[in-house]
């Protein structure tokens, strides 16, 4: 693990390093192929939640637990939907493969235009794609995309794809990102911001010897989870992992990637609610009024038109934590603008320096995986402060500050093999099985961290979409 990366994540924390003992995390990339230590990166995330999960186990007990992890599992999880599988007709478990999924990743690519450069076009969901198309004027299959991309220059075809409102950019240098306004404006804001934007009693957590205080370091935490693909879910999926009550709220009418929702919904619980129903905005209201934990991931701004920004959510609960999560930030010229994982790769450089020769994106999501892990690590490090001093805490992550991150741990000196990925047996340590009612026999990654008094779980398995009730358990 980089001892830097680590640091830097410690830093949003603000009380110094752990106690020596405490934390321990061993292998090394490369876990994937490529020069990027994604597995590294990814390991110094989340020893900082395990850090986070510490000092709440310790304001609930006195006590701090010993906290480990393996590099080349927290890489693992950095492509956890990968690692999906169900049964086949013979019972045998098979990996998910989804061939709408693929067919949309052959398409995000990034393709050379007419000026010698690449833009990447993202074809991630129903509505973008035909927006895209249109665009574009051409068919939903790779060569007509190629053909219709080297017709552009490329920063004509990203200022067409910023108006038309759909997502994609042009491939730059990590140099170049540098260079331009909104990377200078990441450049001087930390990986994970965690802000203060009112003033309310402090909310101590309860004693964990029983009762309301639960046996979790975040049992009695209740968490409005109003994110899609990928990393706002990953934030709420691992707050549950630590006894968080997470209830999932999407419209009905919203397209969803199934491997995704299967993957990233696991210990949660789910309803409709559609924010533009004067009724439901109402219930989410009061839903609100019980929650710890409010988790976004509209594009800046846009969830303020509907009466859920931050400083709205503070004013009708004091106390909030409050989590947006977005691809450019909150602030700076491109942060209006929407984006996905491939994205933020393209933008920030990975994409281009990962293969200088031609333009090429990760072998995992490594922007939405460390980006949903930094969120959750943010929350956490806010209900801390939430517990002694009080306030409504606001705490904001994007893909292209993480993609920054990872791009500030350097690069292996050597390419690594093809195809390189985790043996068979070693996924079979870290995969579970779950019989989610909706879906049957499910085997996927468990928890990556492990802690010594309290193992990260889920104690539901993943919610059918739309299948509970929009109301806290035990109220009426």
């Amino acid at each position: 693990m980089s001892a830097s990366a680590f640091e830097e994540v410690m830093a949003a924390r603000g009380k110094g390093m752990p106690q020596a003992g405490e934390l321990e995390i061993s292998g090394k990339d490369p876990v994937l192929s490529t020069r990027f230590r994604i597995g590294d990166t990814c390991a110094a995330v989340l020893g900082g939640v395990g850090v986070a999960v510490n000092d709440i186990w310790a304001l609930k007990t006195g006590r701090r637990q010993r906290v480990n992890l393996d590099v080349r599992h927290a890489a693992a999880a950095l492509k956890s939907s990968s690692y999906l599988q169900r049964p086949d007709a013979q019972g045998s478990f098979k990996d998910v493969v989804s061939a709408d999924h693929e067919a949309m990743r052959a398409m995000t690519q990034p393709w050379p235009t007419k000026d010698g450069r690449f833009v990447l076009p993202h074809f991630g969901l129903p509505n973008l794609k035909a927006r895209m198309l249109k665009l574009l004027e051409c068919d939903p299959e790779p060569a007509s995309v190629a053909r219709a991309v080297a017709r552009w220059d490329a920063l004509d075809l990203e200022a067409a794809i910023d108006e038309h409102r759909v997502c994609g950019g042009m491939v730059r240098s990590h140099a170049e990102w540098l260079a331009t306004p909104h990377g200078q404006v990441l450049a001087g804001k930390p990986i994970v911001e965690v802000i203060r934007i009112a003033d309310s009693a402090p909310e101590p957590f309860p004693n964990a010897a029983g009762g309301a205080g639960g046996d979790r370091p975040l049992s009695g935490i209740r968490v409005l989870d109003l994110t899609r693909i990928l990393a706002g879910p990953v934030c709420a999926r691992t707050l549950a992992e630590h006894g968080a009550e997470v209830l999932m709220v999407t419209a009905e009418r919203l397209p969803q990637i199934p491997e995704h929702v299967m993957d990233t919904s696991h210990g949660k619980r789910s309803c409709f609610l559609d924010l533009g129903v004067a009724q439901d905005a109402a219930t989410l209201k009061a839903l609100l009024k019980d929650a710890d934990v409010f988790s976004q991931g509209y594009r800046p701004g846009m969830i303020g038109q509907l009466g859920f920004g931050a400083d709205q959510v503070a004013a009708l609960r004091p106390g909030i934590v409050y989590t947006s999560i977005s691809c450019y930030g909150a602030d700076g010229p491109f942060s209006h603008r929407g984006g996905w994982e491939q994205v933020a790769q393209t933008v920030t450089g990975i994409c281009h320096d990962n293969n200088p020769q031609r333009p090429h994106l990760l072998p995992a999501a490594a922007c939405d995986y460390t980006t949903g892990y930094l969120a959750a690590y943010g929350v956490m490090l806010a209900l801390a402060r939430r517990a002694v001093e009080g306030g409504s805490y606001h705490v904001r992550v994007s893909l292209c500050q993480s993609g920054m991150f990872i791009q500030r741990q350097g690069m292996l000196a050597q390419q690594p093999a093809p195809g390189l990925d985790l043996s068979a047996a070693e996924l079979d340590q870290i995969r579970i099985e779950s019989a989610p009612a909706n879906l049957g026999p499910l085997r996927h990654l468990g928890p990556i961290l492990r802690l010594s008094e309290t193992p990260p779980r889920w104690i539901r398995p993943t919610p059918r979409l739309g299948g509970d009730a929009p109301h806290w358990p035990g109220a009426q």
